[in-house]
């Protein structure tokens, strides 16, 4: 890791290089827009069938970039604890993901501590070393040629604490920080195993205590769609000693991520959608008036015609009669488990 040193009277600061450049500048204003109009929206309250979908989404995408060959399907099963035929490493890879992504709001992501724990998670009984910094040397190699060598084992420990002290001190926008911690972690390698999908889950880890929203976006499918983008960005900044390259590529696939979320808000619902996407909210009694406070761009006819379709479809029941009226829920349709569509 290149470092760029800021000297005062009291202390020596080391700082990741990078520069702001204006495609850099471009997305962070697309990114913070599109943040604005999920937050504007019921978006930013996600259903927990929503959650559960973008978590194996995140799940798959992270370990398909290291090789594992479980399916989505065979994640989903794991989630609900069933039993799944594949590689003992692919499926133990899968449970110790689960664990870690249904507690992330444990993990301190200014805490390298909390960091140690994470990977300590994430690696049990997959490697000896788990949550302890590598004690040889590593290299990444693609074919017979060394793609990448990282800093002597000996240096590690002291370059993840400035990396921290980074983390921690600096005024810079989450949005940036993330995506240096997520370059700069990965060229120091810090672990034997598990690197990349730390690197990824940090960054998710960083942005979430900003944006909320981040917990359920899986921008890692899209690095997965197409890997050799993310490795020719590393690979840029390995080159030119700084991680402006990666910020613009990660920032990128951010801004695509978003976009994904949104064309689901922005396109035509039919009724059933509203209804299962409401009952998904898990309200066990409600009134028109909370139906259209999540669905603010219909009229209170449609809100009375989605209704009127509950109702029939034994979603839930009426309770009182004209301005008194009030819908309960019938049990075992607020469970989340009806709203496939999203």
């Amino acid at each position: 890791m290149i470092v760029s040193l800021i000297i005062s009277n009291d202390s020596i600061k080391m700082n990741p290089p990078y520069e702001i450049t204006p495609e850099i500048l471009k997305l962070i204003t697309s990114i913070s827009e599109k943040i604005g109009e999920i937050n504007a929206t019921y978006l930013n309250k996600p259903s927990p069938t929503l959650r559960k979908q973008n978590k194996i989404k995140t799940i798959h995408s992270s370990l398909k970039i290291e090789g594992n060959s479980l399916t989505e399907e065979q994640i989903t099963a794991l989630l609900e604890k069933k039993r799944v035929i594949g590689p003992k490493k692919d499926v133990l890879e899968v449970l110790n993901a689960i664990e870690i992504y249904e507690s992330l709001n444990q993990y301190n992501p200014n805490s390298e501590k909390s960091f140690l724990k994470a990977h300590q998670h994430l690696m049990k009984n997959l490697i000896d070393d788990a949550g302890k910094y590598r004690k040889q040397g590593v290299g990444i190699v693609k074919g017979s040629k060394v793609e990448h060598l990282a800093p002597p084992f000996g240096n590690v420990a002291y370059l993840m604490k400035d990396l921290f002290k980074y983390l921690k001190n600096s005024e810079e926008i989450e949005l940036i920080k993330s995506c240096v911690f997520h370059y700069e972690m990965e060229f120091i390698h810090p672990f034997l195993d598990g690197n990349g999908r730390m690197g990824r889950l940090w960054q998710t880890l960083i942005l979430m205590e900003k944006y909320p929203i981040f917990e359920f976006l899986p921008f890692e499918t899209m690095i997965s769609n197409d890997q050799e983008k993310y490795y020719k960005a590393l690979a840029q900044s390995d080159k030119s000693g700084k991680s402006t390259k990666f910020i613009e590529y990660m920032l990128n696939v951010i801004d695509a991520s978003i976009n994904k979320l949104l064309d689901f808000n922005n396109r035509n619902l039919t009724e059933k959608d509203r209804l299962e996407y409401f009952i998904s909210l898990n309200k066990n009694e409600f009134s028109r008036k909370d139906y259209m406070d999540i669905f603010k761009d219909i009229s209170s006819s449609t809100a009375s015609r989605d209704l009127k379709r509950g109702l029939e479809l034994n979603f839930f029941e009426k309770i009182g009669e004209k301005n008194k009226t009030k819908y309960k829920i019938i049990t075992g349709h607020n469970n989340g488990n009806r709203c496939t569509s999203l």
